[in-house]
């Protein structure tokens, strides 16, 4: 995925979820976050970040905050995007080597999924979760407690147990990472219930991504650790 119109400022500020502030042509403006979670290991004030005009007169702001510098590594932190470059990869053969067609936001029951594909010998709803934490090399998710994911990781079994291949796609918007893991201090629930969706079938992946100013593309598996730590 490319994206148009980009801009490199200085991180400010952020004073809450939606917008931040930011050094942009020696002046001070304020940008819409793409991006609603905490971000705080990346939002650092004097870090170097990317804007994407947005193209809409009507906005009340021009630019959309889209990537983030942290120790010389890129990192694409739009929450929309990950869901976008999984559909490129799948249908670009990433994943599936047959001939596809790749479906957004699927219902089933009473669940709606990121994607589902089908083929002549497949059917399989896909959960897509973007991954922007960074700890030590180390990837992880998620950044902050979310019922939400606990709830398409339980579906997704679901989704096994009535006959569809089910995946769970954890898209990590950064390379060189070494290997993911749940976030376990942040959401021990996440981290079981990922565990036992495993266990029943769901089939977890993480992939990276080569991230520039203003592409992002899927790249290459990453090694998954859903080894709980003794909580002590």
């Amino acid at each position: 995925m490319k994206y148009e119109n980009i801009k490199t400022g200085k991180f400010l500020d952020r004073p809450n979820r939606f917008i931040a502030h930011v050094e942009l042509d020696g002046h001070t403006e304020t940008v819409h976050v793409k991006n609603t979670g905490r971000c705080r290991e990346l939002l650092i004030p004097g870090t170097e970040v990317i804007l994407e005009e947005s193209g809409n007169p009507n906005r009340r702001t021009k630019y959309d905050l889209i990537c983030v510098k942290k120790q010389g590594r890129w990192i694409n932190m739009d929450s929309q995007v990950p869901n976008k470059a999984a559909r490129e990869w799948l249908e670009g053969g990433g994943l599936f080597p047959e001939e596809i067609t790749v479906y957004s936001e699927k219902t089933y029951g009473n669940s709606r999924f990121d994607l589902y594909v089908e083929s002549a010998r497949r059917k399989a709803f896909i959960e897509v979760k973007g991954v922007t934490l960074e700890e030590g090399n180390i990837a992880r998710f998620p950044d902050a407690p979310t019922q939400r994911g606990v709830k398409h990781v339980e579906e997704l079994a679901r989704c096994v147990q009535e006959g569809y291949e089910a995946y769970l796609l954890l898209v990590i918007q950064m390379d060189g990472v070494s290997e993911f893991r749940p976030n376990w201090v942040t959401h021990r629930e996440f981290g079981r219930a990922l565990a036992a969706a495993r266990k029943q079938g769901v089939r977890i992946l993480a992939y990276d991504c080569r991230v520039t100013q203003d592409t992002i593309e899927i790249q290459n598996p990453v090694p998954i650790n859903l080894e709980e730590p003794y909580a002590g």
